[in-house]
């Protein structure tokens, strides 16, 4: 297990690296806790999990992947504990009753475990059904400790999780009220069933859970109309309780018979199309486009175009572009699932951008000599993550100025689409 005393900083590292990640919610309280969390990502979920807290986390993990050669290492170090799953060998389930006490002896010496309730790692646009292991953990735990551990929900939710640098969002619940259940134990069916429902409605407040995927610009498009017209920007947990309120009043709709509403549907579609076609986003149009603002944001922006800014960006981009590419080469060879790209991405990046770093350190040690190969090791990685900044800010400042002259150019346009705009935002508000 060392790597435990490690993970929760090399998991904030990583996790910021490779996604445009926010993190919000209490923080974990003090003495045992049992974190549970939707998994939708694969081995980025513990990552993200552990990024989350302050504070040494033990995962539950099913059992192959202890004696997978590519990870098991990584699993071990960790401190994980092996689930026998009957899906993977059914001679072996018997085995949970020893995990269950080895949970509840590390729960005994107040430490933080952290399970998928879910059972699998999947790329379904909801929640799957959780198991009972966490619930049965908890009161298990209970009866030994003789009271009621945290139970925390942590919500993971990803805008394009397989896309290096995309957005994703860790959202901490609060602990969950179930000491009316404590005394009851891990034998009662009953008991196990509710606290497995408490535990599932926790994370629901905390996860986007969607219909279908093909529903996810409907509903994101209607979130930040809603917030635009009323000016009221989302922050992570804000906006998923948002998000998850938008997705409820969809099924609502969908349900309706009156003719009324589903037309809402239509027209936040055509709304949506209608702004994607002309590169915009709703709170474009609702935007200050003066000369004042203009000048005031290119004040803010000038760094990125001096010198410096320019050659971070661009020596950031030259040597780390090889083992990039070869990166996504070989993740696109592997035919790989969604919810598993990830995680591949991550760790055949990392062998091949350490390879990538010794060879370009011996390189300059032979050129230059080694105390300049020394300092390259920690120059050569501030040099990417910089410049790796530099670029994503370039970018978005093009999208910035092609949005500029587009709102100043087309007046007339940008009215109209404007005033169908605050129709949708009054419509969505006679909704909610």
């Amino acid at each position: 297990m060392w790597l435990l005393p490690l993970f929760a900083g090399l998991s904030r590292v990583v996790s910021h690296i490779y996604y445009k990640v926010r993190f919000t919610g209490p923080a974990i309280p003090a003495g045992p806790a049992l974190l549970v969390a939707n998994h939708p990502n694969s081995l980025l979920d513990p990552t993200l999990v552990v990024a989350a807290g302050s504070r040494p986390v033990r995962f539950l993990a099913k059992a192959p992947l202890f004696s997978d050669w590519k990870i098991g290492w990584l699993v071990r170090a960790a401190g994980a504990i092996p689930v026998y799953r009957r899906a993977d060998d059914a001679t072996l389930v018997s085995r949970n009753e020893d995990v269950f006490r080895e949970v509840i002896e590390v729960l005994k010496t107040g430490a933080v475990v952290g399970i998928f309730p879910e059972g699998i790692s999947h790329s379904e646009p909801g929640m799957a059904p959780l198991r009972t292991g966490a619930a049965r953990i908890a009161l298990g735990a209970a009866a030994r400790l003789g009271y009621a551990i945290s139970i925390v929900p942590v919500g993971l939710s990803f805008h394009a999780k397989e896309i290096f640098r995309s957005d994703a969002y860790v959202v901490r619940g609060f602990p969950l009220a179930w000491g009316d259940l404590m005394s009851r134990g891990p034998d009662d069916a009953e008991a196990v069933r509710e606290l497995t429902s408490r535990i599932d409605a926790a994370l629901r407040k905390v996860t986007v859970n969607l219909a279908e995927w093909e529903d996810q610009p409907l509903v994101e498009t209607a979130l930040r109309v809603w917030e635009a017209e009323h000016e009221t920007p989302s922050r992570a947990g804000k906006r998923l309780e948002r998000l998850e309120f938008t997705t409820k009043t969809l099924e609502r709709i969908r349900t309706s018979s009156d003719g009324v509403e589903p037309a809402l549907i239509t027209d936040v579609r055509r709304h949506d199309r209608r702004l994607r076609w002309l590169g915009l986003r709703p709170s474009d149009l609702v935007a200050d486009v003066g000369a004042n603002r203009a000048v005031e944001w290119a004040a803010r922006r000038l760094y990125l175009f001096l010198p410096l800014g320019a050659l971070l960006a661009v020596v950031g981009a030259v040597l780390f572009w090889p083992p990039y590419k070869v990166t996504g080469i070989i993740v696109d060879r592997l035919k790989l699932s969604r919810d598993v790209r990830s995680t591949w991405k991550l760790l055949i990046g990392i062998v091949l951008y350490l390879i990538w770093l010794v060879a370009v350190v011996w390189f300059i040690g032979t050129s230059l000599g080694w105390w300049a190969a020394i300092a390259s090791i920690v120059v050569i990685p501030g040099f990417a993550v910089v410049g790796l900044h530099v670029r994503e800010n370039w970018r978005s400042t093009w999208d910035d100025v092609r949005r500029f002259f587009l709102l100043r150019s087309r007046g007339d346009l940008v009215a109209r689409l404007r005033d169908e705009q605050r129709d949708l935002a009054t419509r969505l508000d006679a909704l909610r």
